[in-house]
């Protein structure tokens, strides 16, 4: 399973950048449950859930700012 696509954290654009950082965070999802059933069957659960919302957004936060130190904040 591929979790860094392309295997490289080094982007062009901040928006390549947070495109990258959602794909990791997907990836990671999937890597913690690989059912594809399951995961489709938790959905509901945290879809309207706003504290589950705003935990998935930080996670992206965090892959973004990982991605952005690594691309030194593209100066």
């Amino acid at each position: 399973m591929e979790l860094v696509p392309g295997n490289t954290l080094i982007t062009a654009t901040p928006q390549e950048g947070r495109e990258l950082a959602l794909a990791m965070a997907r990836k990671s999802v999937g890597a913690i449950q690989p059912d594809a059933e399951m995961r489709k069957a938790l959905r509901p659960g945290y879809a309207s859930a706003a504290d589950s919302l705003t935990m998935a957004a930080q996670v992206v936060a965090i892959e973004f700012a990982t991605i952005a130190a690594a691309n030194d904040y593209w100066r």
